[in-house]
């Protein structure tokens, strides 16, 4: 018996002793470990985060033009848009080129538009060069030119009602090619001016366009967002949508901001800004709530804010005499909400000139001497649509998943406008172009701070940017390079004056 308890007590003192110096030998490692200065920070350099990217596909103003074969749109008129690449891919009619010249000759344009040929060109690479991306954005105008005129010379005698069900089968069905192209990979679209059941810049928010379009658009949009983001878009073409993993804690908002144009009216020609305002409304609360929940950004819309300046460099004289430069949207507003939210937005996508562009939006005030870091980076997406003598494009991104941070992206272009045996090739890469680790606002603001200070564009990496710009290769950016260097980072009507006319008080 005492043995035995003997036996117990000094079991017992040993397990003690055995615990005494595993605490010990913890407590040693502790202090090891926030004493030596760097252990932390080496024991995990060992093994460094992986810089982990995916792609996305972005797109943009494909303007479709189903009126090329003119024959065949009384047949797509009468089909569902499920029914129309069957009809399109079928061999022209006869007399074609006779009918087609009658409705230029009615809807005159600078020229033609994406064929069906040219559409399925595109999407067929992008199958290939896109393969594994996230999601696609379509930056807006997915209608062709002059549709509206178009579709009145061929149905002179349409019934109330029609053009908008044709309006609404054209954007279903490039949508959904989009989809049928990439399947499973959701696509995000914004409405271009062109897009609308009732001409160029025309548009009524609560539409039943708008109404009836919401389902198809946000048809991505994660189930228990879809609702909300159903209403919004139906009120003014805007909505909200979380981006997919592993995109980590990052959404995309989208606006049509055809709205905040200068040249918008309703579909009963008249002015309206109280749209425009209740969306800057919109994104304000949308940004400020990603800011307090902590997740970044995206803000895609059509047109960009800023300063218009083909417009502005054909009257130089009138910018630097006062009356100001022309400018792409009726306010500077959207440009000093996402400049704001520098802190939330990663990127802000827009397209509608059709060239290939990068720029910058820093708050007012941010001048030489603010953080690099300042600013909001700008995606230009080029065209689809070869209708101003441009090779057609699309733009492959990689995006930082833990980020939402735009890292690289190639372009790739169409060896010819038709897409009858058409080629595609890479037309550059950003990061090997420009020796840029990341699409930042500060690898785009060093950029176009090196654009700024190169007024006569000698420099290879002006060379290569005026080079892309036209996807296909044109120097017409080289004649208006000093202005267009300070529109860049200049987006204020005030700032881009103050760039290009120097001397002026």
């Amino acid at each position: 018996m005492n043995s035995t308890r003997s036996r117990r007590m000094r079991n017992a003192t040993k397990h003690e002793v055995y615990i005494k110096r595993f605490v010990e030998l913890m407590v040693c490692t502790f202090c090891l470990a926030v004493t030596v200065p760097g252990a932390h920070s080496q024991a995990k350099s060992a093994t460094p985060a992986r810089d982990e990217t995916v792609a996305a596909l972005l797109v943009s103003d494909i303007h479709f033009d189903p009126f090329l074969d003119p024959a065949r749109v009384a047949q797509l008129a009468a089909a569902p848009a499920t029914e129309w690449g069957r009809i399109l891919s079928a061999a022209p009619s006869a007399d074609r080129e006779a009918r087609h010249a009658a409705m230029e000759k009615a809807c005159p344009t600078r020229g033609e538009d994406t064929a069906y040929t040219l559409l399925e060109s595109s999407l067929q690479d992008m199958r290939k060069e896109a393969t594994g991306s996230k999601f696609v954005t379509v930056s807006g105008d997915l209608l062709a030119h002059s549709f509206d005129c178009k579709y009145k010379a061929a149905f002179p005698h349409a019934a109330p009602g029609d053009y908008r069900a044709f309006v609404e089968k054209t954007l279903t069905f490039v949508v959904e090619e989009l989809r049928r192209a990439l399947p499973g990979t959701p696509v995000y679209v914004a409405l271009g001016n062109n897009d609308s059941d009732c001409g160029d810049y025309r548009l009524d928010a609560h539409s039943e366009f708008l109404t009836s379009m919401a389902q198809e658009i946000t048809k991505d949009v994660p189930v228990g967002e879809r609702k909300t983001a159903e209403e919004t878009f139906a009120a003014s073409g805007s909505y909200s949508v979380r981006l997919p993993a592993p995109i980590h804690r990052a959404r995309l908002l989208v606006l049509d901001d055809i709205f905040m144009s200068g040249k918008y009216a309703t579909c009963g020609v008249k002015p309206d800004t109280s749209v425009a305002g209740a969306q800057l409304a919109w994104l304000d609360k949308e940004l400020t709530d990603a800011r307090n929940s902590r997740e970044k950004v995206w803000v895609m819309a059509h047109i960009p804010p800023g300063v218009d300046v083909y417009s502005s460099a054909k009257h130089l004289d009138e910018v630097c005499s006062g009356k100001g430069p022309r400018m792409f949207l009726a306010s500077e507003k959207l440009a000093e909400v996402v400049a704001r939210f520098s802190d939330v937005i990663q990127l802000a996508v827009f397209a509608h000139t059709h060239m290939d562009e990068v720029r910058v939006l820093k708050s007012e005030g941010t001048g030489p001497g603010a953080a690099p870091e300042q600013g909001v980076a700008v995606k230009l997406v080029s065209s689809i649509s070869p209708i101003n003598g441009n090779a057609p494009s699309f733009t492959v991104a990689r995006v930082d998943t833990a980020s939402a941070m735009l890292k690289d992206y190639r372009v790739f272009s169409a060896s010819n406008a038709t897409g009858v045996g058409a080629t595609w090739h890479e037309e550059y890469d950003w990061a090997k172009t420009f020796h840029e680790a990341e699409f930042s606002p500060y690898g785009v603001g060093k950029e176009v701070a090196g654009f700024t200070a190169d007024p006569s564009g000698d420099k290879q990496e002006s060379r290569d940017y005026v080079q892309n710009f036209y996807v296909g290769s044109s120097s017409l950016l080289g004649l208006i390079w000093p202005q267009y260097g300070c529109s860049m980072a200049n987006d204020s009507a005030q700032a881009f004056r103050a760039c290009v006319c120097p001397t002026t008080k």
